[in-house]
């Protein structure tokens, strides 16, 4: 079965830095994107960066020039690399994946169980 595994959450000052990992294990033939999500106190989940299988990423303006998201396609593992934090970027990280499993032909998409980052001022 398909999991995919938040790591590196916690507490930080403004300013400071955080990296988080993700590992996709369970039956998993290829992964298409990997992603990181956010949601914060009263907020919709929102997309804080993607990356292809390829290497193309894609970051929210909010996040840009100050994470980095970057995966190792043989470990099936995704980061995210976070600095100059403020706290508006307090949430729960969730790492996704568009994957294709061994047990079917279709492409599905998974959730982490989300880990927490705190930002204080």
């Amino acid at each position: 079965q398909v999991q995919l595994v938040e790591s590196g959450g916690g507490l930080v000052q403004t300013g400071g830095s955080l990296s988080l990992s993700c590992a996709a294990s369970g039956g998993i033939l290829s992964i298409n994107v990997m992603a990181w999500y956010r949601q914060r106190p009263g907020k919709k989940r929102e997309l804080v960066a993607h990356i292809t299988d390829t290497g193309g990423t894609n970051y929210a303006n909010s996040v840009k020039g100050r994470f980095t998201i970057s995966r190792d396609n043989a470990k099936n593992d995704v980061y995210l690399q976070m600095n100059s934090l403020k706290p508006e970027d307090t949430a729960v990280y969730y790492c996704n994946a568009v994957l294709r499993p061994y047990s079917s032909r279709y492409l599905s998409e998974y959730w982490g169980q989300g880990t927490q980052v705190t930002v204080s001022s």
